[in-house]
């Protein structure tokens, strides 16, 4: 595929990455590893038992997480699920999904990760993308239906990226004091559940 072989896809949009999951379905050379909110959008849809099929099974990863997880779930599941995984599958480009509909403040889902989150989980992947595949890595914009506050998430992944300062936007100080980072006991379960699929890589 354009001289890469081998493509790993990171989606931590809230809703299930079911179109990039399904187009990869039976093909071992693309990775697909979706964190998303469980059974949000679509119905019936992201269950970590969808795994890929024929000669591409193994190389669909799903992390479908409860209701209210924040920015503790969501590096967790980057640490236990996302880089034990891309390290086995060693891709040559990185291309992350990345959402800002996750947020705390989105009307169509109910997590619970803020602007300083998304420029963490940012920083993880570059540093992942760096030890893996010679910080090969590319962002896409997805959703994010809050007009107040998608722009502070954007604004976190972008300074991240330019390796720029994030100062805190003006609601930090209501959005930190929700709970969102800690890690709680369900939410690691779900997330250890899915880190138990990575050995099949």
């Amino acid at each position: 595929m354009l001289g890469v072989g081998r493509i790993a896809v990171v989606d931590w949009d809230v809703h299930h990455g079911n179109g990039t999951q399904d187009i990869w379905y039976e093909d071992p050379s693309v990775l697909t590893l979706s964190i998303h909110q469980h059974l949000c959008f679509p119905p019936n849809s992201g269950y970590r038992e969808e795994r890929g099929a024929g000669a591409g099974y193994g190389y669909a990863l799903n992390v479908p997480l409860p209701p209210g997880s924040g920015d503790a779930a969501y590096l967790h599941a980057i640490d236990r699920v996302v880089e034990p995984a891309l390290r086995a599958f060693a891709p040559e480009l990185i291309i992350v999904a990345s959402g800002f509909d996750a947020s705390i403040l989105d009307p169509l889902a109910r997590q619970m990760v803020t602007s300083g989150g998304f420029r963490q989980l940012t920083r993880r992947m570059l540093d992942i993308a760096a030890e893996t595949c010679a910080g090969r890595i590319a962002f896409v914009q997805e959703g994010g239906y809050s007009p107040h506050y998608v722009p502070f998430c954007g604004l976190a992944v972008l300074r991240e990226l330019l390796g720029e300062e994030f100062v805190d936007d003006p609601y930090t100080p209501i959005v930190t004091t929700q709970g969102g980072d800690v890690l709680l006991d369900h939410e690691a379960a779900a997330i250890e559940a899915a880190a138990g699929l990575v050995a099949e890589l």
